[in-house]
């Protein structure tokens, strides 16, 4: 029992300390060869038996996971969110789960500073136009005169808050967990931010309480021509929902880079006022070499206070 499994769909074994640093333990890796998020039957086939260690990307980890894994002692997850873990079972299972929280926040936080000015200055619009040989005029917005409603001032919201100031933009934030707001940033209940944000950026953890927050319902209480930015988890919107507000102009824009079902094939393929983006908020090279190596430390870490491998 000394393999370790990395189910993410792309990962620098070679450049990373802690992982050779296991191998010279003895421990044998075997990966992900898919390319892309595993299924549950899968994950179920790559830990077989003797599986003791995973570095996890956001593929389901259930309690039919852990009940086929019978070795697995410690999960690694190279991200920050655990809504794909089941918690309750890894804790009756006698499973350790980490997390990376800091290590992506900067990546995502830039990516959707980058969403927002590409929507607000219409730049894949007038990309398009140009390829196609025309000269566009294209007049844009300035973030500077929007205000920018966050919802969820974590790791990433206030990070996003804080840029979205540097260019000048008023920011108000919805968190139901938060007491004191970050400085200029005005706190607020949701049905208001909803009503009077000029841009929505969604950055709070996904759970049954926040399964489709933004639904037919909060998408009709939004500013007509608004637009709504989700680098955070798919399933804080209803995709479906969105897809109509783009078509109808209830919203102007949307920009997202994750989806209830990865990779993305459903109706908004069809709405040219949405980007979409194929979950790469952490993919940063810095961002995410740090995501992996911490990833890998915590493995180790975990590994090692299981009694799997030796200190030292």
């Amino acid at each position: 029992m000394n393999k370790f499994i990395i189910s993410t769909s792309s990962f620098d074994v070679d450049n990373n300390p802690p992982i050779q640093h296991l191998l010279k333990k003895g421990m044998r890796i075997t990966a992900n060869s898919y390319g892309r998020k595993l299924t549950e039957d899968e994950v179920i086939a790559l830990l077989g038996k003797d599986t003791v260690g995973m570095i996890a990307g956001i593929e389901p980890l259930t309690e039919r996971v852990f009940a086929s894994a019978s070795s697995l002692k410690v999960i690694s997850r190279c991200g920050s969110g655990l809504d794909s873990v089941d918690l309750a079972a890894a804790e009756r299972h006698g499973i350790t789960v980490l997390n990376t929280p800091e290590a992506p926040a900067q990546a995502v936080a830039e990516l959707t500073l980058a969403l927002i000015l590409t929507i607000s200055r219409k730049i894949c619009e007038t990309d398009r136009l140009v390829r196609a040989g025309q000269w566009p005029r294209t007049q844009g917005r300035l973030l500077a005169a929007q205000r920018v409603g966050i919802v969820g001032l974590g790791r990433v919201g206030g990070r996003v808050a804080r840029l979205c100031q540097a260019f000048g933009a008023e920011v108000v934030a919805h968190d139901s967990y938060v007491q004191r707001s970050p400085e200029g940033v005005e706190l607020v209940p949701l049905k208001k931010l909803l009503a009077e944000a000029d841009i929505v950026t969604l950055h709070l953890t996904y759970d049954r309480d926040t399964h489709h927050l933004v639904n037919k319902e909060a998408l009709a209480q939004m500013k007509r021509g608004a637009v709504v930015i989700n680098t955070a988890r798919g399933g804080l919107i209803d995709e479906a929902a969105l897809a109509e507000a783009l078509k109808s102009g209830q919203l102007s824009a949307a920009a997202l880079d994750v989806f209830e079902q990865e990779p993305y094939q459903g109706p908004l393929v069809e709405c040219e006022n949405a980007i979409l983006t194929s979950h790469v908020g952490s993919l940063a090279r810095e961002s995410r070499y740090r995501m992996e190596v911490e990833a890998a430390e915590n493995l180790l870490r975990g590994l090692t206070e299981a009694g799997v491998i030796e200190n030292g």
